[in-house]
């Protein structure tokens, strides 16, 4: 049976590694099914990452340097990538501080602001069909981010749950509802913000430097509060410092706190599609908040 790490050529991470950085390797340790570290030659560590999936790996590539070009928050070193590797710096893990978290969250304001061209918008040589964990997103642009939500992340994913039998038919009227609605539920218009996309607690990493640093992007342009609800989701260290120092760097509009689980709707329904019933059942419920 062939390795998950292997790729049909036959080629390893180590061989991935020594291809796209130009240098030798001393070893390797396996991580998961899709992740290795890998030792260069000279002592430096490196992370290699297989993904079969069309695209997968430039559009992570191209988030990872759109985040790292606004200069805020740490993003891994990209070395390179092709259809099936993606090879960056490893980050050697630490722990989550209070003083860490008040500067991520600094950081992570920062980021926002950097901005993007449009809500939707995929990060400079991405990709409109990208990527957000293993299921698949389209990075189509609008100018409205109720409208543009409504169409290009939530109805979507909605569509998806009730093709997969996780979400029942007639349950999808109170998220029908919420996006008819979405005008009234957003709050102030926003510019669109640079987003990290997929920001749960496992894709921040608390280096050994003392600062925190970002992995896994689903990149693209969107509203703020949709990143903050998303780290909210499944749980952060020291998460109140860390809006402590995002409110420090650039205040939220009125009633943010109120509309977390209309931007938590989002990325529900994705665990929905991928993960099953429990997660569409937190979706449902986090319909019903919002429209309460």
């Amino acid at each position: 049976m062939t390795h998950p790490l292997v790729a049909e050529d036959g080629e390893d991470p180590g061989a991935a590694a020594a291809r796209i950085t130009g240098h030798a390797v001393r070893g390797e340790r396996r991580l998961s099914g899709s992740l290795a570290e890998v030792g260069l030659d000279g002592g430096q560590l490196v992370m290699v990452k297989r993904a079969d999936e069309p695209g997968a790996m430039h559009a992570e590539a191209a988030g990872l340097c759109w985040l790292a070009d606004a200069g805020t928050v740490r993003v891994p070193h990209v070395y390179g990538y092709d259809r099936r590797w993606l090879v960056t710096d490893l980050v050697p893990q630490g722990r989550p501080t209070a003083h860490a978290a008040v500067r991520f969250g600094r950081g992570l304001a920062a980021l926002h602001a950097a901005g993007a061209p449009a809500f939707g918008a995929p990060p400079p040589g991405g990709l409109v069909n990208a990527y957000i964990g293993l299921a698949p997103m389209r990075n189509v642009t609008g100018a409205d981010w109720s409208r543009w939500y409504a169409e290009h992340r939530v109805l979507p994913y909605l569509r998806a749950a009730v093709d997969r039998g996780t979400i029942r038919p007639a349950e999808t009227a109170v998220v029908e509802r919420v996006c008819e609605r979405l005008p009234d539920l957003a709050g102030p218009a926003e510019p669109p913000a640079r987003l990290h996309g997929d920001l749960w607690n496992g894709n921040v990493l608390w280096g050994a430097d003392g600062h925190a640093w970002l992995i896994d992007p689903a990149a693209h342009g969107g509203h703020r509060e949709t990143d903050l609800a998303m780290l909210q989701l499944f749980g952060c260290p020291h998460l109140e410092h860390v809006l402590d120092g995002y409110q420090q760097a650039a205040p939220l509009a009125d009633g943010w706190a109120d509309r977390v689980g209309l931007h938590q709707l989002f990325p529900l329904l994705v665990h929905a599609v991928l993960f099953g019933r429990g997660y569409a059942e937190q979706a449902l419920a986090a319909a019903r908040g919002a429209l309460a």
